[in-house]
């Protein structure tokens, strides 16, 4: 049976750096963060050129981001710092990763701490965990606890802890598998299509069907679900993998290694197809075990989409466009149901709840500029 791979790269990078944030810098958040706590909304800063959304949580430190295709920042209060906890943070957006790949994560790391003034040498940079995620166009396959195998003799400090797994269902159908821990080594495997509708991010839809175009394919129709079932493979590396055992630091580390890595995962994990063999290292390894190690023994560096993250960026805006629409109608038609408007008058209902709606904006105590700079501030980084 082909096996088509949708979507391969990196999913997920997390980095801390052992570096205070300059006191300059720490008065200007703490003013943007009183801000949105007043306003009970994020608040953009400009820094160096570059803008950053500072949001209202973060107990005593700084949540800072830079939308869905950039990455999310923790900065410690540098006054009020526990000792040996690093002061910063980041966490890279998917989209960022899958559009632009380690590169391109990489330049928006080094452009933000640039921007922001944050003095750092690489020596003070740790990376604590990676993703790499392959996407299968597989419609008959289902995940089974039964089908991983650890083999025999696998040391104790590099076992995935296979046993400890946790099934995802939604009625009699199994939409996910999680096995190992993520502090050390994991594999989830799970139902991407589902995740995409549930969560309305179409640029996942952008992704897989700019690959379908590039062969000669027709794109996919998530209505159909026989059709456009798509499962997520993804390999998980923890800070006991990266830094312990392959001794991974730094941006150079990860561009050498990763790879390394992520090929000794599939050695340590399979993915198999189960037999009456009481012997389950003996069973055979599933066709998209065997796709996944493919890909892994590839060069991960360089793996990225190939669509530009304007397109991902136009159709998540449209989808999230058409989600406001059909909550508004849904607002309206409850609306007309309360009022006991007949169905051949809700037409006209609309109209006229269009233009109270109007008045009912004029007499607003917040002046409308106000109110359309703070939703356009909410939406300035999907």
């Amino acid at each position: 049976m082909d096996v088509e791979i949708l979507h391969t790269g990196f999913d997920g990078l997390k980095f801390t750096i052992t570096t205070d944030i300059p006191l300059g810098l720490r008065a200007v958040l703490a003013e943007a963060k009183a801000e949105a706590i007043r306003n009970n909304a994020e608040t953009v800063i400009d820094q160096g050129g570059m803008p950053f959304a500072v949001r209202r949580t973060g107990g005593s430190a700084f949540s800072v981001h830079t939308g869905e295709y950039g990455a999310e920042w923790f900065f410690l209060d540098p006054e009020n710092r526990p000792r040996n906890n690093p002061g910063v943070t980041v966490d890279f957006r998917a989209f960022l990763l899958a559009t632009g790949g380690l590169k391109a994560a990489e330049k928006h790391f080094r452009d933000c701490m640039t921007a922001l003034g944050i003095p750092y040498v690489e020596t003070q940079l740790r990376v604590s965990r990676v993703d790499f995620a392959i996407d299968i166009l597989a419609p008959w396959f289902e995940p089974t606890r039964e089908a991983l195998v650890a083999p025999p003799g696998t040391r104790n400090r590099e076992f995935t802890e296979i046993d400890k797994t946790e099934i995802q269902s939604t009625g009699a159908r199994v939409t996910g598998l999680r096995a190992g821990a993520v502090v050390n080594r994991q594999l989830a495997i799970y139902d991407k299509r589902g995740e995409v509708i549930a969560k309305r991010k179409m640029g996942w839809l952008a992704i897989w069907n700019a690959s379908r175009r590039a062969a000669g394919k027709p794109p996919l129709d998530l209505a159909d679900r026989d059709q456009s079932q798509v499962w997520r493979f993804e390999m998980r590396l923890g800070s006991k993998q990266l830094r312990n055992r392959w001794e991974m630091r730094n941006w150079a580390d990860l561009d050498a290694m990763i790879g390394d890595a992520f090929v000794d995962f599939c050695k340590c994990v399979h993915y198999c197809i189960p037999t009456a063999d009481r012997n389950r290292s003996r069973w055979p390894t599933h066709e998209l075990w065997r796709a996944v190690s493919e890909v892994a023994k590839g060069d991960l560096r360089n793996m990225r989409s190939g669509v530009i993250p304007s397109e991902v960026e136009a159709v998540n805006r449209e989808a999230h466009k058409r989600l406001l629409d059909s909550q508004t109608l849904g607002l309206l038609v409850s609306r007309a149901a309360i009022e006991g408007v007949p169905s051949d008058d809700v037409e006209a209902f609309f109209r006229r709840n269009i233009l109270a709606l109007k008045e009912l904006s004029k007499a607003h105590p917040v002046p409308l500029d106000d109110r359309l700079s703070k939703a356009k501030a909410r939406y300035a980084f999907r």
